[in-house]
């Protein structure tokens, strides 16, 4: 069950990295959403500065969003899911697995543009080192949140706007603590805000692990019996 487990994620990993609109399809909205903030605001660098962490956190919710369809719809579309549906995985961990699989592929190359774009909007330094450590943190939920949305519309004709509707009230929690996090860099790491936002958003990735496939594989059995 280990085998096909990790099989099963790398084989979703390399087809998202073969097809190329994964992770750089989702890097460069990051890079559009963040780049027109300037031209909206002005470039004044203390207002950017102050709608830096929240601007990072908006720009890599709406990116993760936008390869959510394709997370189960392909396997759908071409009979991959009716084998794995009989295979040796139950469909929770198929949903673990996939939902893995789209964290590599487009949460983990956002966390790795995060610092980047940081610039563009003037984030000090200082907060680059506490903006990766929240994004590792609260990434995955994204995912697993998302597994959920895919899955329920697994069965509708480009569903893809849909999903990204149902699942968008539940990444707000996840953006609240995320830009609480980064601002309270200000008054250091150790910092008592900053600490409870980084545990906040570690223990919702944690309950998102444990609920999301559950969820996401309760409504694949609905969708496709």
């Amino acid at each position: 069950m280990r085998r096909a487990f990790l099989a099963l994620a790398a084989r979703d990993i390399r087809l998202a990295a073969g097809i190329g609109g994964g992770g750089g399809m989702a890097v460069f909205f990051f890079l559009t959403v963040v780049a027109i903030v300037p031209l909206g605001v002005g470039p004044d660098r203390p207002v950017l500065e102050l709608l830096a962490p929240g601007m990072l956190w908006v720009g890599l919710l709406l990116a993760s969003l936008l390869t959510l369809d394709r997370m189960f719809q392909a396997d759908v579309e071409d009979g991959s899911f009716d084998l794995l549906s009989m295979g040796p995985l139950p469909l929770e961990l198929v949903a673990v697995a996939k939902s893995l699989a789209h964290w590599v592929v487009t949460g983990l190359p956002l966390v790795v543009a995060a610092p980047v774009l940081g610039i563009l909007l003037n984030l000090p330094p200082e907060r680059m080192p506490l903006l990766v450590m929240a994004m590792l943190a609260g990434t995955p939920a994204l995912s697993f949140i998302g597994a959920v949305g895919a899955a329920l519309t697994v069965g509708i004709r480009r569903g893809g706007l849909l999903a990204s509707l149902l699942v968008l009230p539940f990444y707000i929690p996840v953006l609240i603590f995320g830009v609480g996090a980064v601002e309270a860099a200000a008054g250091g790491f150790e910092g008592k805000a900053g600490m409870q936002a980084m545990l906040l958003l570690g223990a919702i990735s944690l309950a998102s692990f444990v609920i999301g496939p559950l969820g996401a594989a309760a409504a694949l059995r609905a969708n496709l019996r």
